[in-house]
């Protein structure tokens, strides 16, 4: 059963959020970049001289596409879609990643946060139910700036911010009260696949303590009239050879709260480098895809969970 909020859906947070608390916000967003620790790899650079760490990114935003997304969950993308914005580059080095033309070649255009503000606003007009940042950890100031612009404009649906979960505490506690909607995966309970695929062998406790501020901000998915207007949305994807360490992962969302909203994924395919590991080097399995599901089941989460 799926958890609605008793009212009707509040404006989002970024509305309420004053003018002199944004741009505090935004201030401190930009200060990080002078010695760039924004994510959990904390490189230090100076990314306002446009050096580059870990992701590659120098000071503009690089976006890949912008879009009405309807392969989207379903609480995100409704019946006029989730207004995707895919942003270029990557904290992460997975070697199977899906879209490695944007996070590795790094495929995309420059913008700035005035264009991409026109851009939110665009996709509001198309009747997107939300704005929904695709891997966003990098350029978190900018965009950040970019929705402040757009709200003086007339943006009023909810952020989703659409992570890997390799994230930076100090920076998703200053986006409290601006976004509405967090979406992290939790790729890996094992450190080891961690280390050996994602070159990040600290992920999982990382990831574990990002999702308990999230959770801490949001608390668990607010579904109204179908669509997500609040809360955290998890999602997990299943590894062959039971690589992405499962158990753990599931474990510790039910110990966060038996009623997050999980999207125990299948569509793992091997992409990229992933022919390289020959224990990724296939999908996965109907078994092992439901065994997963059946441990989530087990252990007391529901919501998102395929049935039967």
């Amino acid at each position: 059963m799926e958890k609605k909020s008793k009212t009707a859906p509040a404006s989002p947070s970024y509305l309420s959020l004053s003018e002199a608390e944004f741009e505090e916000r935004i201030e401190k967003l930009y200060q990080i970049l002078e010695h760039c620790t924004l994510c959990a790899r904390r490189c230090g650079v100076d990314r306002t001289r446009d050096e580059v760490g870990f992701c590659r990114s120098g000071m503009q935003l690089k976006v890949s596409s912008f879009f009405p997304h309807f392969g989207e969950e379903p609480p995100l993308r409704g019946t006029h879609g989730s207004g995707t914005i895919f942003l270029s580059h990557c904290n992460l080095r997975c070697v199977y990643c899906q879209n490695w033309e944007i996070s590795h070649l790094e495929e995309g255009e420059l913008m700035t946060e005035e264009e991409l503000s026109q851009a939110m606003l665009y996709l509001q007009r198309r009747g997107c139910h939300n704005i929904n940042f695709v891997t966003p950890t990098h350029f978190a100031p900018q965009l950040i700036r970019a929705v402040k612009l757009a709200a003086e404009r007339g943006l009023e649906i909810p952020i989703v911010w659409n992570c890997g979960g390799y994230e930076s505490v100090e920076v998703i506690r200053l986006l409290e009260g601006i976004v509405d909607i967090y979406m992290p995966d939790i790729k890996y309970g094992d450190e080891e696949s961690a280390r050996k695929y994602s070159a990040a062998p600290d992920y999982f406790e990382v990831a574990k303590e990002v999702l308990r501020e999230m959770h801490r901000q949001v608390g668990d998915l607010v579904i109204e009239r179908g669509l997500a207007v609040r809360g955290l949305l998890i999602r997990h994807l299943v590894l062959p050879n039971g690589l992405a360490g499962s158990e753990k992962v599931l474990e510790f969302i039910a110990e966060l709260s038996r009623d997050s909203y999980v999207n125990i994924m299948d569509q793992y395919y091997p992409a990229y480098r992933a022919f390289e590991y020959p224990e990724l080097a296939r999908r996965i399995t109907s078994a092992e895809y439901r065994e997963v599901v059946e441990l989530a089941r087990r252990l007391g989460l529901h919501r998102g969970i395929p049935l039967g």
